[in-house]
């Protein structure tokens, strides 16, 4: 796996930067890993937005809840590079331990939900943990399939759930 600082681009002058939202989520020790997590980000990557940070139930288990955001960054980096080696070289240094089970606890999980304007993951349209932090920062966002908009979505995924903002957490200054 490449060092992190291999990831920038060297020549960056007749490229554009791109936008790309990035899912947040943790349960195991969560406090700790969303902010080293983005720490880590922001070492190859502009940050240009932070959504709220989100209590939410664990997926298809029994595990502790977690704690999802969503950041919105500004990079160079391609889709490959930006999942395949900086995306996953976080994971694997905060201890994410990929299995087949789907539904384990995760030290960190950084998803690519939508990269320069197109959706990347679906389950922006289909998981409130997903939806909730990304329709912050991007509520017009349209689902071309169905017309709903990213706000609307979130607000259908929420209903019923066992999901609040932690107001009492944030990103600090560092990031405001």
């Amino acid at each position: 796996m490449p060092n992190l600082s291999e990831l920038k681009l060297s020549d960056q002058s007749n490229q554009k930067p791109i936008l790309a939202l990035i899912g947040f989520g943790s349960n195991v020790n969560p406090e700790d890993n969303l902010h080293l997590a983005l720490d880590r980000l922001s070492e190859q990557v502009s940050i240009q937005q932070l959504s709220s940070i989100w209590q939410t139930p664990a997926v298809d288990s029994d595990g502790p809840d977690y704690l999802n955001s969503a950041v919105l960054i500004e990079s160079f980096l391609d889709l490959v590079h930006l999942k395949n080696h900086l995306l996953s070289k976080i994971e694997h240094d905060l201890g994410r331990l990929r299995s087949n089970d789907k539904s384990a606890d995760r030290t960190i999980d950084l998803d690519i939900l939508i990269y320069d304007g197109a959706c990347i993951d679906d389950d922006l349209w289909n998981q409130a943990h997903v939806a909730v932090p990304a329709a912050e920062i991007f509520p017009a966002c349209t689902n071309p399939q169905s017309g709903e908009t990213l706000s609307q979505a979130a607000l259908r995924l929420i209903s019923g759930k066992a999901f609040f903002k932690r107001t009492d957490l944030s990103w600090g200054n560092k990031y405001s």
